[in-house]
């Protein structure tokens, strides 16, 4: 398996894990990779549509690995 593929079984597996805990994930649309929040990801309740997991400057800004770390409750 391609790295790119596994990147995507990773996002897929914390897409899931999110849906669990009421949350969504999601990543910025930017498509200049030089913008802010490229290729970034935050996590939205879906019950109030507040965002929960994100970094302050860029309202995405967090990588997968972080996020990994979010769903798992080992950071926040």
């Amino acid at each position: 398996m391609s790295d790119d593929q596994q990147y995507k079984v990773r996002e897929n597996r914390a897409r899931r894990a999110a849906r669990r805990q009421g949350l969504r994930l999601e990543k910025s649309r930017a498509r200049d990779p030089r913008a802010l929040g490229y290729g970034t990801y935050r996590l939205v309740n879906t019950i109030n549509n507040t965002v929960e997991a994100h970094d302050h400057t860029s309202g995405y800004g967090l990588s997968l690995d972080e996020i990994e770390q979010v769903l798992a409750g080992e950071a926040q």
